[in-house]
């Protein structure tokens, strides 16, 4: 899917890591969110709530999940992420991203 229809877009940015990092929300009429963001160049630790979905649009980066080896990803792939979990992320390329709460 390229483009959302029928959503609501907080204006306000989420700003992470000096602004290293930085995501918009995006509501839809069910309740569920998304964040459509971008990582520039660097190494950050991330933690989730609830499990999550990381679309990477453009861009490569290394992650490490937890218990798991690193693994490279490129624009068109994607990985899960379990809930309450911490994982590390090595932005190689700047990355465009859309992560999915699930």
């Amino acid at each position: 899917m390229s483009q959302f229809e029928n959503v609501t877009v907080v204006k306000a940015v989420n700003s992470y890591f000096d602004g290293q990092v930085s995501s918009r929300t995006v509501k839809f009429a069910d309740g569920t969110a998304k964040t459509l963001g971008y990582m520039l160049p660097g190494e950050y630790d991330f933690g989730t709530a609830a499990p999550e979905l990381m679309e990477i649009l453009s861009g490569k980066l290394i992650v490490t999940l937890p218990g798991e080896l690193e693994k490279e990803f490129n624009g068109g792939e994607s990985f899960s992420v379990i809930g309450d979990a911490k994982f590390l992320v090595k932005i190689i390329e700047s990355t465009d991203y859309c992560c999915s709460y699930l």
